[in-house]
This record gives C-alpha cells, structure tokens and sequence, in this order.
C-alpha cells in the first residue's frame, strides 16, 4: 500500500486546515427536578445531573432530544439517595453534597465541579458541552499546568498521558507497536489525572468512537464522541486509589481468579499436535519449571472452526486434558467469534436456524473473512445470542477445560476497515443500533457471554477468561493481555507503562506476551523478560508461527537456570500475590501498580515508566535494555531493603544498583512484610508452609496487610469458606510487634501457623507477637 511508503508524507498531501464547528449548549432555558436526578433544558440540549455516591456525579447531554439515562453497557449500579443540597444566587446553581459541589452558570450553561475544600476538579471555560450536525458530541475542559493523566486503558507510549490524543476503538493491531500506535485492543474511556498530589477521574461512558485530547491546546483537554449522548461520571478522589474505588464502584470488580491461573502460562502460535503438547508437558515437569497453563491457538480446530478439535491432529483431547490435569497442567483453548459459514457445520447450522448471527437491516446476514474464511458473527448485544454462545462451551467444559482465551473480538475481520461493516444492525435487546454504535463492546459482551456459559457448566469451579478486546468493565469477567507485540527490548520497556495504566484502569489482571510474540527473541531479552514477568500479574510467554520457540530451556542451561529460579519465585510470592488480588475483587485496586499511586506527593514518580510496585511496599526495578548490568533507581520516602542483597537504601533518592543477568532488582520498604511459600512441584503446588518476612524498622512505623486465602478453585469463599487475617507490624527502636488481627472465614488450609521471619533486627530490638515475648529465632503466628 503506498500509504506504507514514503509516499505518506508526499508534499500534496499535507492537511487542509478545516475548522471544526461545534454549536454549544447555550444558555439554560429551564431547571427542574425529578427524584434524584436534576434536569436543565438549554437552548441546544438537554443536560440531567446525578449523584452516584456523595463522591461520583454524572453528567448526560443529548443535543436532540430527551436524556437516556438507561443504557449503559457497563454501569449495572443505580444511584444511592444521596442528600445533595441545593442552592440558587442570580445566574449561578450550587449542587452540593458532602465531597462534591457542581457550579452551574446559566448564561452560557457551564459546569465546574469541585470538592469539599473547593478544589477544582473538572471545569468549563469558553466552551463547554457541543455538538455538530453528523452526530458527534464533545465536551471540553479547562486543563491546568500541573496536571498529569493516566490510564486510557491500553494504550502504548509512556506512564503520564499529558500532551497525546487518543481514540477509543478496538482495533487488531499486528504491525509493530510503538508509541504512536494508536487505537489497540481494549478501548476503556477513563482517566485519572494527578494535579499537586491530589487525584480524581472522569469516566466517559460513550461507546461510539471516542477521542481523548490532551495535545491540541495548552489550555484545554476535550474527550469527544461520534454519536450518542455526552455522558461521563466525575469521581472525586481525592486520592488515586480513592479514584479506583470510585471508578469500580460503577464498572464492577473482578472476581477472585483461580490460583492456576495467577502461576506461568506457556503459548505459541501454535502448539499443533497432541505429541507436541505432551512433551512440552513433560519438558516442564521434568525439569522442574513451574507451569499451570498450557495454550491452545487456533490449529488445534478442524480447519478454525470453533467447538471443534482437528481429530488428526488431536486425536483424544479428552485423555490429553485429564493426564496434563493428573500432571498439575491446565489446557485453555482459543476460541474467536467467527463462525465458518458451513452448511453441514452444527455451530453454523444452529447460528442461522436460531437467527443468532449480525445482520444488515435488510435482513441479510453479515459475513466476513477471518481465520476459517468467510465467517458469521454471533450479535452477543443480544441476551438470547449470548446465552446460547455461552451453552455452547460445554463442549469444552466437558472435557475438563476450565479456561478460555477469546481473541479476533474487536472484532477482527480481514479487510481495509479490519472489522465489521459499520452498518450492520445489533439487536442490543431490544433497542437496535448499529456496529458504529456498538462496536467497542461487542469483545466485552463475547467476554460476559464466554463467563457466565462457563460458571454454570464447572459445578462450582471458578472459570478463567483471557481476552484481548474490551471496554471499560471488562475486568468483571476477563484478564488482559496486551496483543501482538514483538521480541524487542523496546516492546519490553513499553510493556511496563502499559500494564500500570490498564491497572490505573480498572483492569488488575493484566500482562504482555512474555519473550514477544513476533519476530525473534534471544536469550538475555527472554531471561529479562522472564524476570519482569514474574511479578507482572498476567504471566503468559507466547511466540509466533516461524519464530524461534522461546520456552524456558531453548537457550542453554545457563539461561534456563535463571528463567526456572524467576518462573519459581512466582509461585514463591503467590501468598501475597493471591492476597493482592483478593484486595483488587473488593476495592479495584491494582496487583501492580505505578508508584505514584503510593506515593501522589512526589513528582519523581509522576512519569517514572521502568519501575513499578506489588501491592504498597515492594519496587520492582528491572534491567529493560541489553548488556546493561547498572541501572538507576529511585526510591520514594521511606528505607528499603534490597531482596536479593538485604542491603538498605534510602528513599528520595536515585541510587546506582548492579544487577547481573542472573538478579533483578527488587525492594522491600522497611517496616513492612512480604507472605511468601514455596515451591514443591508441578503437580503438587499447595504450599504447606507460608512464611511472613518482616523487614524489622525502627522509626515508629505501623504497617498493615490483609493475608487472604481460600481453596483457590471454587466459589465457596462467597459462602465464608476463606480465611481473611489482618496483620499490623509495629517498628519501634527497641521492639518489632505484631499482631494478627481480624481473623475472618472458616476455610482450613493446609499449614496450621504462619512462620514468622523477621530480617535486619537490631540487637536492641526484641520480637512479640500477639502480646507475647518471641524467644530464639522461632516465630510463629498460629492461625
């Protein structure tokens, strides 16, 4: 395509300036109030306040004519009866509640919202609320000097989004990702932005393609919409894990993953033969690398078609799902939306009988070429599609699959526009509308349809789902991964900011494709790679067709070596990886996490791209570029212990660490604790002994941390079968207390105590728990 050359910046194809003409909403006309939604009818719209929470308001404008406020694809919460107070003073309208206050000028209609202590928030200026004659809505912002914005969902380039414009529309990347690549996969319309230590976040429910400006003006920022309704949430803050809270309160939390699923992942496009898996398989447990999961890419089906395995090449997919089971080994199928139109194809013969496919308003189907050929696409905006999509993975659940990877679920489709004709009409029960309108939930709807089938076919069993398409709420059924990347150190450093900013965006369960998927890897970017993976909460490594297969042994013993002793750590960690994400089903906040989430007051960590945290004590500092064995690192306010080295840091400060290929770089805050356990083996990982390492401070410090566990398979932690323990550690110069408190839930596990180990304690310093004097080096906390 000449569009890939140099023709591209051809000189006759500069673009013509066109100004965009938007009308504004005007002057308000009339206000009144109904329930707990106050109403303005303005010169050019209709604009409806409400209050979520005292801390959540939303705003909708619809330029012709009456507000919906009913059809969200994400938000399944009703507004609480919050007590907003009213106020009227000349041509101004106060909304207050106890942590918000929107300001309404009359003439023109324009809203600032602040908070409690008058803190501006969002504010109009000039322009405010708009719209064109096609149909796109926008909303424009005043933007401060200061302010810094995450989230966005996936997108590449760096932490901090100040100064990028970004567009909401999934879309199948495979051509290299780099900074300015731009729509991905996942199309999530919120962002946090981080203004002089204080944060809040606006949530722009629109699913029509949406885009993000924070480049064009130095004053303003604007978020737009090619059709629908502006219709977006304000969430006070004030700080950034408060704005999480806020933010998955509306869009819904993940449930608590099953434990196999948090362990290593190994993929390649594709493993193609029964053998083949078996002894990848056996390489695994032969030498001892941890593995839960094994992947399964599209040539495990006969000729792509889903619900189906090729029989040649799988003979017994039955035997081979049990005996991996028997091995401690997990086997998650790939499943795409296309349907291969097939006459004497059973998924396409019911998809036309019971009229479950996308059609044009004319009625006709829609195709379209993907993997299989021309391929129907079930229309999941419809209940009655996704019930059926969902019943139709008992074919898997069947034969003992617990996990489902969705992907082409933009959707994808093999043509210029890379997906479906806009034009086609989805049921959206009961109220049709157009891909154009739907497109960017249809992934998250394939995501609800693949959950929910498979919770009510596993007795009990929770599923696991991996998805690379989604909108804002895909979090409640699907984990994350980051498409099509490529074995280059680049595409590593640029993982790191990606994973941070769909964590900062309600996404917890996220990771990119460990090694690269294509092109090449080689042994020192794999062995990094590796390392960062670990600690990432999504570990899959997966590689392309005709590439060098990266499995953990194809470089040498020496590399392998590493790889296992990192791949081990994982599930040396998992205790406090598990509790962490118990903390994500119940708050949204992420596993692992940008510091500035942990530390708002301090600018050095407002871009900083190549560190990151676990939880609220521990930076992960990793080597991101080939050959380099000495990297800087910043450490926030506080003292922190270096895992490997027990050597102590100060915070605020840059500090030169070296880190041959063998280490990475990782820090405890002193003060704090880490839950580890151990590692046994495939088939058998239960650890027996849970050990809490303390690293002993001296400064007055009190720490907190919730160890959580349960039978890491089943639903019964919603039934009390979990065991949920506070932990306070106090660090006083001449004592380290700590105390369990809050224990909560009936569940039994397999250690009876929790060994206490406390590192760098001072002579002077002595050792209670629970209110008793520790002698010797033998603590414990019984449970």
């Amino acid at each position: 395509m000449l569009e890939d050359t140099s023709f591209a910046i051809h000189p006759g194809k500069e673009k013509q300036s066109t100004a965009v003409v938007y009308r504004d909403i005007g002057n308000l006309l009339e206000y009144k109030k109904s329930n707990n939604t106050y109403m303005f009818i303005c010169d050019n719209g209709n604009v409806a306040v409400q209050f979520y929470t005292d801390s959540i308001a939303r705003v909708v404008m619809n330029p012709h004519g009456e507000v919906q406020l009913d059809r969200s694809h994400t938000v399944k919460v009703s507004p609480d009866e919050v007590k907003a107070m009213e106020e009227f003073s000349g041509d101004i309208i106060l909304l207050k509640t106890s942590k918000l206050q929107l300001r309404i000028e009359k003439s023109p209609f324009r809203i600032t919202v602040t908070d409690a202590e008058g803190r501006m928030l969002v504010a109009e200026g000039n322009r405010g609320m708009a719209y064109r004659e096609n149909g796109e809505v926008a909303v424009f912002k005043k933007m401060q000097e200061n302010d810094h914005f995450y989230g966005f969902g996936e997108k590449s380039g760096f932490l901090d989004k100040r100064g990028e414009k970004y567009e909401m529309w999934n879309t199948d990347v495979y051509a290299p990702h780099n900074p300015e690549t731009d729509p991905l996969y996942e199309s999530i319309p919120y962002f946090m932005t981080l203004r002089e230590g204080k944060a809040h976040g606006v949530f722009f429910d629109n699913t029509f393609r949406t885009v993000f400006d924070m480049k064009s003006e130095s004053d303003y920022y604007s978020f737009s919409a090619e059709g629908g309704q502006i219709d977006y949430y304000v969430m006070a803050g004030p700080e950034p894990k408060a704005v999480l809270e806020q933010y998955t309160d509306l869009t819904g939390r993940m449930p608590i993953p099953p434990k196999w699923a948090l362990g290593y992942h190994q993929s390649r496009y594709s493993y193609e033969t029964e053998a083949e898996v078996r002894e990848l398989a056996r390489n695994f447990v032969n030498r001892d690398i941890p593995v839960d999961v094994i992947h399964l890419d599209i040539h495990y089906m006969n000729g792509y078609r889903v619900f189906t395995f090729d029989k040649e090449r799988f003979p017994n997919p039955e035997k081979l799902i049990a005996d991996l089971k028997e091995m401690g080994i997990r086997i998650v199928p790939i499943v795409d939306p296309g349907v291969k139109k097939d006459p004497e194809y059973t998924i396409y013969q019911e998809g036309v009988n019971q009229d479950q496919f996308c059609k044009y308003i004319e009625g006709e189907t829609y195709f379209g070429e993907v993997w299989p050929g021309t391929s129907a696409f079930p229309d999941f905006t419809d209940e009655k599609v996704r019930k059926w999509w969902g019943e139709k993975h008992a074919f898997y659940t069947d034969m003992g699959v617990e996990g489902i990877w969705n992907d082409m679920n933009e959707p994808a489709v093999f043509n210029e526009t890379k997906t479906m004709d806009v034009e086609v009409m989805h049921r959206n029960d009961g109220n049709p509308t157009t891909h154009r309108e739907l497109h960017n939930v249809y992934g998250l709807l394939m995501g609800q349809a693949t959950y929910e089938g498979m919770k009510e076919q596993l007795s009990g069993k929770r599923p696991f789902l991996l998805t690379r398409a989604g909108y804002a709420g895909v979090q409640r059924y699907a984990s994350v991964w980051t498409g099509d990347n490529r074995s280059f150190w680049e595409h590593l450093q640029m993982s790191l900011p990606m994973v941070m900013n769909l964590g900062l965006s309600g996404v917890p369960f996220t990771g990119p494709d460990v090694g690269g998927f294509a092109h090449d890897t080689n042994a020192e970017l794999l062995t990094r790679w590796t390392q960062v993976g670990a600690f990432t909460p999504y570990f899959r490594n997966h590689s392309a067709l005709d590439t060098v297969n990266q499995e953990p042994w194809q470089f040498g013993k020496t590399y392998e070596a590493i790889m296992k002793k990192y791949i081990q750590m994982r599930y040396e960690w998992m205790p406090q990886l598990y509790s962490l994400f118990f903390q994500a089903s119940i708050s949204g906040l992420p596993v692992m996490r940008p510091l500035l989430m942990e530390f708002p007051e301090d600018e050095k960590t407002y871009n900083l791209n190549d560190q990151f945290m676990i939880g609220d004590n521990v930076i992960v500092a990793p080597i991101l570029a080939p050959a380099v064995t000495d990297r800087a690192v910043y450490l926030p306010k506080g003292e922190w212990v270096e895992f490997s080295t027990g050597e102590v840091y100060d915070g605020e400060k840059t500090h030169l660490i070296h880190a041959e290929l063998e280490n990475m770089p990782i820090f405890v805050k002193k003060g704090t604790t880490v839950m580890q356990g151990e590692w046994i083996s495939n088939k058998d990982k239960t650890a027996k002994n849970i050990q809490m390492n303390i690293y002993a401070g001296d400064s007055g410090e009190t720490y907190r941390f919730t160890y959580y566990d349960d039978d890491g398979e089943t639903f019964d932690y919603e039934k009390g079968s979990f065991l949920e323990l506070g932990i306070e550690v106090v660090s006083k110069a001449d004592v380290i207390e700590v105390r369990a408190l809050n224990k909560k839930g009936d569940f039994t596990p397999a250690y009876k105590e929790i060994d206490v180990n406390v590192i760098g304690l001072e002579k002077t310093q002595k050792v209670i728990i629970d209110g008793e004097i520790s002698r010797g080096n033998d603590h414990k906390i019984s449970i």
